[in-house]
């Protein structure tokens, strides 16, 4: 074999695979000034870190049953507040601070609402939210018994401590879901559902079944169901009975024009019946006569 030959069927040098990025490594557990949090570890993009007087907390990740959970409601609240505009909603890992008696901590809820009346009013440029929260959600991750205990006592007790009117826990297992509002005592208690059905007191006119969570029916289910009726796609209704008016209207009309041609079909029809009963009495008058004219110039 010529070299030029080995040359050529020589294999191409293999480029070495490439070296895969170190993880960033968590800061879960750090100490760090309130002010260091703000100015360093609040914004931070690869992990999303919460602060509990004084210790990094590094939120945990639901599993994606759960994100659907917490989507759908998510969506069920956006059109609530499109269709009765008193709030606002926020995610965006937006954080409010609260002060307990415990010691401060800075959580940022799954996504929270604040209402218009709220004292503190959440403002266009804002990037943490300086009040706190009428309504916190959270979507809850169990895949670790620290991050279960997090969402359903220890912000539990924080949430209601700090002021919070409401407080909801979605999850992809019904076991897992709970809705609580705040006692004047400054406790949580369930909320108790009637006819199976959640209603806030937070956002009056809100109210949907913890059983639809798991089936998350489609908007187009939800709009004819007397549970969500009042406020998803009120203008496809509103829409729709408009048309049907419409139809009505339209079939009004056609059936007066119908009539209106019926009337005159048969007011044509008795004027012709009248022509030709005059012609007919007329045909007989004039044959008497000529019978009375022969009669007489026989005579």
């Amino acid at each position: 074999m010529s070299s030029s030959a080995a040359t050529q069927s020589a294999p191409a040098p293999q480029a070495p695979p490439p070296r895969p990025l170190p993880a960033a490594r968590s800061a879960d557990g750090l100490l760090v000034a309130e002010a260091v949090y703000w100015t360093t570890y609040y914004l931070e993009s690869e992990h999303h870190y919460e602060w509990n007087n004084g210790r990094l907390e590094e939120k945990p990740v639901s599993d994606y049953e759960t994100f659907l959970v917490y989507a759908w409601f998510g969506e069920l609240v956006r059109h609530f507040l499109r269709t009765h505009p008193c709030a606002q909603l926020v995610g965006l890992e937006m954080g409010f601070r609260l002060p307990l008696p415990g010691g401060t901590v800075i959580r940022k809820p799954d996504f929270g609402v604040v209402r218009n009346d709220n004292p503190q009013p959440l403002l266009p440029l804002d990037c943490s939210y300086r009040g706190v929260f009428d309504l916190c959600i959270e979507a809850l991750s169990d895949q670790e018994r620290s991050g279960i205990e997090r969402d359903t006592v220890i912000k539990k007790a924080e949430y209601a401590a700090g002021g919070v009117p409401e407080y909801y826990i979605l999850h992809q297992n019904p076991a897992h879901q709970a809705f609580y509002t705040r006692t004047p005592a400054g406790f949580y208690t369930p909320i108790a559902p009637q006819a199976g059905v959640i209603c806030s007191r937070v956002l009056p006119g809100l109210q949907f079944r913890p059983t639809d969570l798991a089936r998350r029916p489609e908007l187009e289910a939800l709009r004819d169901d007397p549970v969500y009726a009042g406020f998803v796609l009120p203008g496809w209704r509103a829409d729709r009975e408009q048309a049907a008016i419409e139809a009505r209207r339209a079939d009004a009309e056609a059936q007066r024009a119908d009539a209106e041609a019926q009337a005159r079909r048969e007011a044509v029809n008795r004027a012709d019946a009248e022509a030709q009963a005059r012609q007919r009495l007329e045909h007989e008058l004039a044959a008497l006569r000529a019978g009375l004219a022969q009669g007489q110039s026989d005579g």
